[in-house]
């Protein structure tokens, strides 16, 4: 098989553009910060290169990144909001922040988390920038599609049907059948711990990155995935508590200032689960092994939502 010529070619960009900056650069190896399918990511210093989804065109791109740059002390800025083309594959460059340590989950960000997006949520929209929707439904209407077209029989696989089954009782919007709900907040799209960087690096404040699925749709997208983790058990109520009370502190609009926030989290948790589950059970598969004990809990909890659909749930918006 001949050698994809993206990644020798993306960091010899990374190394170039690092070169170019104002403060001279202490050279050293470009690390490959990732290499998927989806997006390749090099680091060299302070500066890193990204190639973005081979389906991704500029006219989507382009609005999130000018987004991204006029909203500093929320997003990392890019070092030019105009993305590059190399081997037809868009490219944008970013200064280097320090991620959140995965080693350390008690330092884990919660609150800086919930406060940049509800900042990013109340955010005024600008008309002109034409934002597309946010992707994170289309996003998870992929991992149900991947899931569905897997081959074979894997020890992984058992729990397809209940995934299935669970997505089958979304209502058609978060399943990216119909138009979201709300047009005009500005959301993230894809929010996790991985998404939180310092800059400037090592402890500078903490700014969400990747644009790849900004844009606008129902806030409570952004919440999902940390309600979705809680509600499987992978997150622990006082960290939950966090989140959620930083969030209602800082204004945002996702859900009521106080009461449950049950109503208004239950669909895109209920989502972000079935396309975690669906991604298990994929990567699983391919893998060929036995989903692991936090996989399991995903499937499980698909299989106890299948058998309670949203519409029988208390303030279910139809």
């Amino acid at each position: 098989m001949t050698p994809s010529p993206l990644l020798p070619a993306l960091t010899a960009h990374a190394e170039a553009t690092a070169h170019t900056r104002p403060h001279p650069c202490p050279c050293g190896a470009t690390v490959t910060l990732a290499d998927r399918p989806d997006a390749t990511v090099v680091r060299h210093a302070d500066t890193v290169a990204k190639a973005h989804a081979p389906d991704l065109t500029p006219t989507e791109l382009t609005p999130r990144l000018t987004t991204a740059a006029g909203l500093p002390g929320i997003l990392l800025a890019p070092l030019t909001p105009i993305p590059a083309d190399l081997h037809g594959r868009l490219v944008t460059f970013w200064p280097y922040g320090t991620p959140v340590d995965p080693g350390d989950p008690d330092a884990a960000p919660w609150e800086a988390a919930a406060t940049l997006l509800a900042r990013l949520h109340l955010t005024p929209t600008d008309a002109s920038a034409t934002l597309p929707p946010m992707r994170g439904p289309a996003k998870a209407a992929h991992a149900v599609d991947r899931l569905r077209a897997q081959k074979g029989d894997s020890p992984a696989a058992a729990g397809t049907a209940a995934v299935l089954r669970a997505w089958d009782t979304l209502p058609a919007w978060a399943r990216a059948e119909a138009p979201q709900p709300d047009t005009s907040t500005l959301c993230h799209g894809d929010l996790h711990l991985g998404q939180l960087v310092r800059h400037p690096a090592p402890d500078g404040p903490w700014l969400l990155i990747d644009v790849d699925d900004l844009g606008v749709g129902g806030p409570a997208w952004d919440l999902g995935r940390p309600a979705a983790w809680y509600a499987c058990g992978l997150l622990s109520p006082e960290e939950w508590e966090r989140f959620l009370s930083a969030y209602r502190a800082a204004g945002g609009p996702a859900v009521p200032a106080d009461g449950d926030p049950w109503p208004a989290l239950d669909i895109p948790a209920r989502a972000l689960t079935v396309q975690t589950a669906a991604r298990a059970i994929t990567k699983a598969s391919a893998e060929g092994r036995l989903l692991d004990e936090v996989e399991q809990s995903l499937v499980d909890a698909c299989d106890r939502m299948a058998s309670v659909p949203p519409e029988l749930t208390r303030d279910y918006a139809k």
